[in-house]
C-alpha cells in the first residue's frame, strides 16, 4: 500500500533522474566520437578526450537537449 502513496517531491526526483540520464547519454556519445577513426582520442588518449568533451558549450547543449528530450518523453508518457 506504501508504494500506491506518492510523495510530493517524487515527480521532480524522477525529472531529475532523467535528465541526468539523457546528460549522461549525451556525453557517452561524444567520448565514443572521440575513439572514432576521425577522432582524436585514440591517438591523444583518454585524458585528452575527457578534457576535449568536458566544455561549458557542451555542457548548455546537453542541458538543452535533455530538456527537450524530457519534455517529449512526458508528452508521450500522458499520451500513451
Amino acid at each position: 500500500m506504501k508504494s500506491l502513496i506518492r510523495k510530493p517531491y517524487s515527480k521532480y526526483f524522477r525529472a531529475l533522474i532523467e535528465l541526468a540520464f539523457i546528460i549522461f547519454l549525451f556525453y557517452s556519445n561524444l567520448l565514443m566520437g572521440e575513439f572514432n577513426k576521425s577522432g582524436n582520442g585514440s591517438r591523444n588518449g583518454l585524458f585528452w578526450a575527457i578534457n576535449d568533451i568536458f566544455t561549458l558549450n557542451n555542457f548548455l547543449i546537453a542541458l538543452v537537449a535533455a530538456f527537450i528530450g524530457y519534455v517529449v518523453f512526458e508528452f508521450l508518457r500522458r499520451k500513451i
